[in-house]
């Protein structure tokens, strides 16, 4: 039985989705960043936590890859040019999409409002639709980013699509939409999902 502590609406969210993809039984605590309970497993205050036998796992990228790996599904295997693509994959969607939206995020409510900075926003709206396009401009309609099947990556593009609507994060891609649709009709994603209700 596994053990995610952290909030639906972050990152906790791509963890649960992965577990739910793989059929694995979990609990979860929803407890907010920087709340007692998550800062007593990760120092950093920073959600998801992962309690694997009593080991805790942080960062949502690092657990996904750790559930995929073990459960050898949602992944290319290790050593293979196909898993340096998936990698590679991963890597720009952190650097070019989560990144984007989490210094928004940073600069509209995490900071301490002496420190936010409203204006770096339109600059990282501009970033975002111009990576966006740069990705779709890689991508097949219907298809995933490094294999026949969904992997790693899938999963964390989807949820940056989710976070950039909410967010107010716009795109111009088709390709995006769709992959976004194909992604969110998954019964894993419904079933996560349904908990915001």
């Amino acid at each position: 039985m596994f053990r995610v502590i952290g909030n639906l609406r972050s990152r906790t969210f791509r963890v649960l989705w992965m577990l739910e993809e793989l059929g694995l039984p979990y609990e979860h605590m929803a407890a907010m960043p920087q709340s007692a309970e998550v800062i007593r497993h990760n120092p950093s205050g920073k959600v998801p936590v992962l309690l694997v036998d009593g080991t805790a796992l942080a960062d949502s990228t690092a657990i996904l890859h750790y559930l995929a790996d073990t459960n050898d599904r949602f992944t290319n295997r290790s050593g293979t040019i196909e898993r340096a693509r998936q990698d590679s994959l991963t890597n720009l969607l952190l650097d070019e999409f989560d990144a984007c939206l989490w210094m928004a995020a940073r600069h509209s409510f995490v900071l301490p409002k002496e420190q936010r900075v409203p204006e770096i926003k339109p600059s990282l709206r501009w970033e975002f639709s111009r990576s966006a396009t740069r990705l779709a401009s890689r991508m097949d309609p219907g298809s995933f980013l490094a294999g026949p099947g969904p992997t790693v990556p899938d999963f964390i593009l989807a949820h940056c699509l989710v976070w950039a609507r909410t967010a107010k994060f716009r795109h111009a891609e088709p390709v995006l939409d769709s992959f976004l649709q194909q992604m969110s009709t998954r019964p894993a994603f419904h079933k996560i999902s349904g908990e915001f209700a």
